[in-house]
């Protein structure tokens, strides 16, 4: 994505989110373009605009508040992505009050503080170390791994980070798919983040995603390229 910055989502009902911006210097319409040239997709023109082609890293968002069931109708969307042995270990920090926002702003980078005070909600990805104890839930078949990974921190800890960030993917693409724009961010100091607003969570932050309604563009620097198929992938 051009320009990158992220946010933060809340544990009190639905665990995961994040944020990120980077500057642009090209302005491309790519609508249409990679369907013209390779097979076709299973989801609208439409659809893939809003999702992909069109959504941009979003900087000014309207003043119109993001509810909580507008981030449910996201999270019930995400939760689907897959993860190892169904894992989901992303939880979500909501940072909605002022005082919660400017105590985020402060572990911000320069550049992200006033975007994190601006925008009407702030979500933090993070990832849950303690994963684990929700196995006989979430992975029946793999309950007997619990205590294994409770003598393993380390292995937890990667484990949780990997799939998280991937599920943080999910997320993005599902708050578009909810109407949403989205800023994610990574310009951050997570651990202050870990040690002031996750605090007593066992969550470590990942991303930061701010969150909000948007008209035209959002203030999205100029669309970027990307690399093409060709040059990102190698076939043995």
């Amino acid at each position: 994505m051009g320009g990158c910055d992220l946010i933060h989502i809340n544990h009190r009902t639905n665990p995961g989110w994040l944020s990120v911006q980077c500057p642009m210097t090209t302005d491309l319409n790519l609508t249409g373009l990679e369907t013209s040239l390779s097979g076709s997709l299973a989801i609208t023109e439409h659809d893939a605009d809003l999702l992909f082609r069109e959504a941009r890293t979003v900087r000014t968002f309207t003043d119109e508040p993001v509810t909580d069931a507008d981030l449910q109708t996201a999270w019930d969307l995400a939760k689907w992505g897959p993860t190892a042995m169904n894992t989901g270990p992303l939880r979500v920090l909501v940072v909605a009050g002022r005082q919660a926002r400017e105590r985020l702003a402060t572990h911000m980078n320069e550049g992200n503080r006033q975007r994190v005070l601006d925008a009407p909600v702030t979500l933090v990805a993070a990832a849950d170390t303690g994963f684990h104890t929700k196995l006989p839930l979430l992975a029946p078949h793999a309950a007997a791994r619990v205590a294994h990974l409770e003598d393993a921190p380390q292995m937890r800890s990667a484990m949780a980070r990997t799939n998280a960030l991937l599920q943080s993917g999910y997320l993005i693409v599902a708050l578009r798919a909810a109407g949403l724009g989205v800023a994610p961010m990574s310009g951050m100091d997570a651990d202050a983040i870990d040690d002031d607003l996750l605090a007593g969570t066992g969550w470590n932050a990942l991303v930061v995603l701010n969150v909000g309604h948007i008209v035209g563009d959002g203030g999205a620097f100029p669309r970027a390229p990307r690399l093409g198929w060709d040059e990102a992938s190698i076939t043995r």
